[in-house]
């Protein structure tokens, strides 16, 4: 799959987040009911002067969940040690991530439902009683050994939090979905962006940037950098509603932040399934992608903005795309 400039998920042009990132609460735009919940039970663990319970984050990609995890981190003034689920492949490296915390750190595990299962039943006991029981050497010469661990809080990031198991997700005492952004929202972030860059953007060009954001604050930002490109290559001063129109016309963004692979998903289920329902399997086999690729990746903002409907038989193009498509439901041009 080509990267797409309007993917939630983190590309190669994406390491100047860090820089960007807020580092409170108080500077974290959005999640208003997370964020509210989360500083109460960030000052009560404080108050008890306790590592906080563990924290599970999901929500499509985007969304601020890494951030989400450092900011617990700077919160609780503890440091922050990361992973991912799929690079913890073996018990000793669960064992080598493990022994290297001190008492009150954060663990923090991107993809958490990636970690593979006998992983996964290491680290109950982990999470549970800090301690982890594993098994070293080969059959005739294996034995347990016993590893106290110092309390810690295990914060999980995952897309699809109805891929993890019901054992795992119950040992998170605090579990927080992240929502799509408003525009409003974007719109303060596509400034505070600005400002952190030091490159001025006009207010309604702002606002377009944050219309064809797709809910998230992570292309907000791409899109902001890459309209900035245009804007110095113009040796301009800032980034001027006429520039950046122009400049995502060019990246082939449209008004509500589609582009050609959502045109192309969506113009397939009504050309070659009369608009659905048609079956996930078969959407996938007619536009050359895989099944997890379009539930992650393409589905979430179409089905948020109401353009796909997910039905018991299947995808269905909803009214409100065939007009956006500039296409009748016999499937001709208006």
């Amino acid at each position: 799959m080509e990267e797409r400039i309007i993917e939630g998920n983190v590309l190669d042009e994406d390491n100047f987040e860090s820089s960007i990132r807020p580092q409170s609460l108080n500077e974290y735009i959005g999640q208003t009911e997370a964020k509210e919940n989360l500083s109460v039970f960030i000052k009560a663990a404080r108050i008890r002067k306790e590592p906080l319970d563990h924290v599970l984050l999901y929500g499509p990609p985007g969304l601020g969940k890494t951030t989400l995890a450092h900011i617990i981190s700077n919160e609780m003034k503890s440091n922050i040690k990361t992973a991912s689920g799929p690079s913890i492949e073996k018990s000793g490296d669960l064992a080598a991530i493990l022994s290297t915390l001190e008492p009150g750190d954060v663990l923090f595990i991107d993809e958490i439902h990636r970690m593979p299962r006998h992983i996964e039943e290491i680290l109950y006991p982990a999470m549970e009683d800090f301690y982890l029981d594993i098994i070293v050497g080969s059959d005739g010469n294996s034995r347990n050994i016993k590893i106290d661990l110092p309390p810690f809080t295990l914060i999980g990031a995952t897309t699809r939090a109805g891929d993890l198991t019901s054992p795992l997700r119950d040992r998170f005492g605090i579990v927080l979905k992240l929502e799509y952004y408003t525009i409003d929202e974007l719109n303060a972030i596509v400034n505070r962006t600005s400002r952190v860059l030091d490159f001025s953007i006009e207010k309604e060009a702002s606002l377009e940037l944050a219309k064809r954001s797709r809910g998230t604050p992570r292309i907000s930002n791409r899109l902001f950098k890459r309209v900035r490109d245009f804007a110095q290559v113009k040796e301009e001063e800032k980034i001027s509603i006429k520039t950046a129109k122009e400049s995502l016309e060019k990246l082939k963004v449209d008004e509500k932040g589609l582009d050609s692979t959502d045109y192309n998903l969506l113009k397939s289920i009504i050309e070659k399934f009369d608009g659905g329902p048609v079956g996930i399997d078969a959407i996938a086999s007619s536009i050359g992608e895989e099944v997890t690729t379009i539930e992650d990746v393409y589905e979430p903002y179409l089905l948020q903005i109401g353009f796909l409907k997910r039905t018991n038989r299947g995808r269905v193009v909803s009214k409100k795309a065939y007009e956006h498509l500039n296409i009748n439901k016999e499937g001709r041009l208006f």
